[in-house]
């Protein structure tokens, strides 16, 4: 028996009957041999590990624009603790946990730089150009494992595709593997944030809502502890991922909470609107300029202009904008 074929034996025997079964994917767009050693999304996670996407997301804003300190979490930071999160409830639920590996590590590759800010750049540059065009990083997630890494395509399986698209908004994933990483996804940020919001001066501890802190926990480890413990015991044996009502209202207020005093306005987005008319100024740019566009790019103009800005890492957006808009230093040429 092959390494994979034991794996799925053992996935028959130890997974949950609500569990995704690597046996009975959905399968890829372009069908492929089965790997002899690992399961179809042990191969999706470890393409999505190679992906050059992946590696960007290390110089990606996730609330603080291109913070000093090394502490700061960045996109890929975040991604790392959404996996870690998510793989704790499928373990403990008996869910596929590679596959919840796969969706948590995809979730976030088609983000642009500078965080929502740069979410929302595109997003109106595009109403400008096109009314019915906008841009969520969902979609643009999806759309670089689909067509844009290798200029193929990562041709991952349904279910991690179906995952990375739906893990935010008003979607929801057709597993619960998917399911449980966007509830992890909502858990890593809010308890992340407030710690960057703390380490960087926006909050003090004693400024946290009190009514939320005494059912979730007054220190950080105990807030993510409380929510997991929670998920974990409102969603065993059953066939969705969810959270107890005292729990999941003290977890909305607390978001809610983020949302008036760090995500909006506050010193933390200081730079945000800079970095947002830098994004939109690069737009209009490559779009006067196609010739400086990757060779790769897609023939739609626009959707090439979008791939390829919303490609780029903080830095390189910057370094983009100063070769562009900001004079140079001067030399004689010999």
């Amino acid at each position: 028996m092959e390494p994979r074929e034991l794996t799925e034996e053992l996935e028959e025997m130890s997974l949950s009957p609500h569990a995704m079964r690597s046996r009975d994917s959905r399968g890829r767009e372009r069908p492929e041999p089965l790997c002899p050693v690992r399961t179809c999304y042990q191969r999706d996670r470890d393409r999505i590990i190679h992906s050059k996407a992946f590696r960007r997301l290390k110089h990606k804003t996730q609330v603080f624009v291109i913070p000093e300190g090394d502490h700061f979490r960045t996109r890929l930071t975040h991604t790392l603790e959404v996996s870690q999160i998510a793989r704790t409830i499928a373990r403990a639920l008996r869910l596929n946990e590679d596959l919840t590996e796969a969706v948590a590590l995809g979730h976030d590759l088609g983000h642009t730089p500078f965080g929502h800010g740069g979410e929302e750049a595109l997003r109106e540059v595009l109403a400008e150009v096109d009314p019915p065009r906008t841009f969520d990083h969902n979609v643009q997630s999806l759309r670089v494992v689909d067509i844009l890494e290798r200029g193929e395509g990562l041709n991952l399986t349904w279910e991690v595709r179906d995952g990375i698209l739906n893990h935010t908004g008003d979607l929801e994933p057709g597993t619960l593997e998917g399911k449980a990483v966007k509830i992890s996804d909502r858990i890593a940020y809010i308890n992340h944030d407030i710690d960057d919001a703390l380490r960087g001066g926006i909050l003090q501890e004693e400024d946290l809502p009190r009514d939320c802190i005494q059912v979730l926990g007054s220190r950080h480890s105990e807030r993510i502890d409380t929510m997991v413990r929670d998920v974990i015991s409102s969603s065993r044996g059953r066939d969705s991922i969810s959270m107890s009502a005292s729990v999941g209202e003290a977890t909305r207020r607390l978001r809610e909470y983020l949302f008036r005093t760090v995500y909006v306005g506050s010193a933390a987005k200081r730079e945000e609107d800079k970095a947002k008319r830098l994004l939109k100024r690069l737009y209009w740019y490559y779009r006067d300029n196609p010739g400086l566009l990757p060779e790769e790019s897609d023939s739609d103009l626009d959707n090439a202009v979008t791939d390829y800005v919303a490609g780029m890492t903080d830095r390189f957006a910057v370094a983009q904008y100063q070769r562009h808009f900001l004079p140079g230093s001067w030399r004689l040429e010999e």
